[in-house]
Protein backbone atom coordinates (compact mmCIF):
# COMPACT_ATOMS: atom_id res chain seq x y z
CA UNK A 1 0.00 0.00 0.00
CA UNK A 2 2.94 2.07 0.89
CA UNK A 3 4.12 1.46 -2.76
CA UNK A 4 0.70 2.61 -4.28
CA UNK A 5 0.75 5.58 -2.22
CA UNK A 6 4.20 6.87 -3.31
CA UNK A 7 3.65 5.70 -6.75
CA UNK A 8 0.65 8.22 -7.29
CA UNK A 9 2.63 11.37 -4.84
CA UNK A 10 5.26 10.65 -7.58
CA UNK A 11 2.76 11.11 -10.83
CA UNK A 12 0.94 14.07 -8.81
CA UNK A 13 -2.22 12.24 -8.90
CA UNK A 14 -5.11 11.72 -6.36
CA UNK A 15 -5.42 8.39 -4.95
CA UNK A 16 -9.32 8.35 -4.82
CA UNK A 17 -10.85 5.27 -2.34
CA UNK A 18 -12.19 4.15 -6.20
CA UNK A 19 -8.48 3.87 -6.89
CA UNK A 20 -7.36 1.73 -3.69
CA UNK A 21 -10.35 -0.52 -4.16
CA UNK A 22 -9.74 -1.72 -7.50
CA UNK A 23 -5.74 -2.27 -6.89
CA UNK A 24 -6.55 -4.02 -3.77
CA UNK A 25 -9.01 -6.35 -5.68
CA UNK A 26 -6.27 -7.31 -8.19
CA UNK A 27 -3.91 -7.73 -5.39
CA UNK A 28 -6.31 -10.16 -3.63
CA UNK A 29 -6.90 -12.42 -6.53
CA UNK A 30 -4.87 -14.43 -9.42
CA UNK A 31 -7.82 -14.48 -11.45
CA UNK A 32 -7.69 -11.80 -14.36
CA UNK A 33 -10.96 -10.45 -14.11
CA UNK A 34 -12.31 -8.14 -16.27
CA UNK A 35 -13.91 -3.96 -15.11
CA UNK A 36 -17.29 -5.84 -15.67
CA UNK A 37 -16.06 -8.50 -12.91
CA UNK A 38 -14.35 -6.12 -10.94
CA UNK A 39 -17.40 -3.83 -10.62
CA UNK A 40 -19.18 -6.78 -9.61
CA UNK A 41 -17.34 -7.82 -7.08
CA UNK A 42 -16.83 -4.12 -5.32
CA UNK A 43 -20.43 -3.48 -5.85
CA UNK A 44 -22.04 -4.23 -2.09
CA UNK A 45 -19.21 -1.66 -0.63
CA UNK A 46 -18.81 0.88 -3.12
CA UNK A 47 -22.64 1.22 -4.05
CA UNK A 48 -22.53 4.43 -6.05
CA UNK A 49 -19.19 3.57 -7.91
CA UNK A 50 -19.94 3.55 -11.74
CA UNK A 51 -18.28 0.74 -14.22
CA UNK A 52 -17.03 4.27 -15.56
CA UNK A 53 -14.98 4.65 -12.70
CA UNK A 54 -13.92 1.38 -12.58
CA UNK A 55 -12.43 1.93 -15.96
CA UNK A 56 -11.10 5.16 -15.59
CA UNK A 57 -9.51 3.34 -12.36
CA UNK A 58 -7.92 0.66 -14.58
CA UNK A 59 -6.64 2.69 -16.95
CA UNK A 60 -4.71 4.76 -14.18
CA UNK A 61 -3.21 1.69 -12.61
CA UNK A 62 -2.00 0.60 -16.18
CA UNK A 63 -0.68 3.91 -16.96
CA UNK A 64 1.56 3.99 -13.48
CA UNK A 65 2.46 0.65 -14.22
CA UNK A 66 0.60 -0.79 -10.90
CA UNK A 67 -1.12 -3.66 -13.17
CA UNK A 68 -1.06 -5.33 -16.17
CA UNK A 69 -3.66 -4.74 -18.81
CA UNK A 70 -4.04 -8.18 -21.07
CA UNK A 71 -6.29 -7.41 -24.15
CA UNK A 72 -8.14 -10.46 -25.02
CA UNK A 73 -9.35 -8.85 -28.39
CA UNK A 74 -12.31 -6.99 -29.94
CA UNK A 75 -12.02 -4.62 -27.39
CA UNK A 76 -12.11 -7.28 -24.66
CA UNK A 77 -9.76 -6.63 -21.60
CA UNK A 78 -8.56 -8.80 -18.53
CA UNK A 79 -6.42 -7.05 -15.53
CA UNK A 80 -3.99 -8.60 -14.27
CA UNK A 81 -2.79 -7.62 -10.27
CA UNK A 82 1.05 -8.64 -10.89
CA UNK A 83 3.09 -6.27 -12.62
CA UNK A 84 6.08 -8.12 -13.30
CA UNK A 85 6.63 -9.00 -17.01
CA UNK A 86 5.38 -13.14 -17.17
CA UNK A 87 3.44 -14.60 -19.65
CA UNK A 88 -0.15 -15.60 -19.73
CA UNK A 89 -2.30 -18.65 -21.22
CA UNK A 90 -5.73 -18.44 -22.14
CA UNK A 91 -7.98 -21.07 -22.71
CA UNK A 92 -10.23 -20.72 -26.06
CA UNK A 93 -12.74 -22.42 -25.16
CA UNK A 94 -14.44 -20.69 -21.75
CA UNK A 95 -11.66 -17.96 -22.42
CA UNK A 96 -10.11 -18.46 -18.74
CA UNK A 97 -6.69 -16.84 -18.32
CA UNK A 98 -4.17 -17.95 -16.16
CA UNK A 99 -0.17 -16.90 -15.68
CA UNK A 100 2.86 -18.84 -16.90
CA UNK A 101 5.11 -19.25 -14.00
CA UNK A 102 8.83 -19.91 -13.80
CA UNK A 103 8.89 -18.99 -17.71
CA UNK A 104 10.36 -15.38 -18.33
CA UNK A 105 11.10 -13.79 -22.23
CA UNK A 106 12.48 -11.08 -21.29
CA UNK A 107 15.76 -12.32 -23.43
CA UNK A 108 13.84 -11.92 -26.33
CA UNK A 109 14.33 -8.60 -26.49
CA UNK A 110 17.93 -8.68 -27.00
CA UNK A 111 17.28 -11.42 -29.60
CA UNK A 112 14.59 -8.95 -31.37
CA UNK A 113 16.82 -5.86 -30.96
CA UNK A 114 19.52 -7.55 -33.10
CA UNK A 115 17.41 -8.53 -35.94
CA UNK A 116 15.54 -4.53 -36.81
CA UNK A 117 16.12 -1.05 -36.00
CA UNK A 118 13.10 -0.66 -33.05
CA UNK A 119 14.66 0.23 -30.07
CA UNK A 120 12.61 -2.86 -27.86
CA UNK A 121 10.78 -1.43 -24.54
CA UNK A 122 8.52 -4.62 -23.85
CA UNK A 123 6.77 -7.89 -24.89
CA UNK A 124 3.77 -9.67 -23.94
CA UNK A 125 3.93 -13.51 -25.33
CA UNK A 126 0.62 -14.96 -25.26
CA UNK A 127 -0.09 -18.99 -25.22
CA UNK A 128 -3.18 -20.38 -26.25
CA UNK A 129 -4.60 -23.68 -25.60
CA UNK A 130 -7.47 -25.42 -23.95
CA UNK A 131 -7.80 -25.99 -20.05
CA UNK A 132 -8.13 -28.66 -17.91
CA UNK A 133 -11.16 -28.16 -16.99
CA UNK A 134 -12.69 -27.95 -20.54
CA UNK A 135 -10.53 -30.80 -21.56
CA UNK A 136 -12.32 -33.06 -18.83
CA UNK A 137 -15.93 -31.82 -19.71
Amino acid sequence: MDNLTTIFREKKLKLTPQRIAVYKYLQSTKEHPSAETIFKALQPLYPTMSLATVYKALKTLVEVKLIQEINLGEGNSRYDGNPNPHSHLQCVQCLRVDDLEGICFQNLNDEIKDNTDYDILYNQVYFYGVCSHCKNK
